[in-house]
This record gives C-alpha cells, sequence and structure tokens, in this order.
C-alpha cells in the first residue's frame, strides 16, 4: 500500500489539472499558432510558465484505485496487478477469466 501522503498529492495534483486544464488548452494553442504575432505567442508562453506545475498533465502517475501502487498498473481496470489478480480469481470482473492454452 501507498503511503497515504503520496496518494493525497496525487490526488491534489489531478484536482489542479481538471481546474486548469481549459486555461492551459487555450494558452498552449496560443502559443503553437503560427498564424498569431511574436509577442502575443511569447506572452502566452509567459502566462503558461506562470501556472502551478501541478496543473500540467503531464505530472500525473497512474496509481490503482484499491492500494495506489504506481507500478503494474493496468488501465482498463484502475488496478494493479496484484489486486487485478485478486478479484479475477473471486470472479468479481465480469468476462474476465484466467488464461489456460
Amino acid at each position: 500500500m501507498a503511503k497515504k501522503s503520496v496518494i493525497n498529492r496525487d490526488m491534489k495534483r489531478r484536482n489542479l489539472v481538471r481546474k486548469y486544464q481549459e486555461r492551459r488548452r487555450e494558452l498552449l494553442r496560443i502559443s503553437r499558432d503560427s498564424s498569431l504575432e511574436e509577442p502575443q505567442r511569447a506572452e502566452a508562453r509567459l502566462r503558461l510558465n506562470k501556472l502551478p506545475r501541478d496543473s500540467s498533465p503531464v505530472r500525473l502517475r497512474n496509481r490503482c484505485f484499491i492500494t495506489g501502487r504506481p507500478h503494474g498498473y493496468y488501465r482498463k481496470f484502475g488496478l494493479s496487478r496484484n489486486k487485478l489478480r485478486e478479484i479475477a480469481m473471486r470472479g468479481e470482473i465480469p468476462g474476465l477469466v484466467k488464461a489456460s492454452w
């Protein structure tokens, strides 16, 4: 189980990303638009740099919904490999069966 502080930090980042998502998207669009003049684009880049660092989606980390484990994460289920196996063996995920060949 991951430390509570790490899980809380990740949740805080997710909230910041959600909060600044539209503003960040608009500033990125302006800064990449080659039809605009350079001072306008530079101003957009400066405003983008003034946003909180944790509002960038690059700083997010996929974590298991149950344990907070960052490694062995399956996006489709939102779980780490350990918890996915436990839940699948109990038959709690419809359509998921153990492979055998």
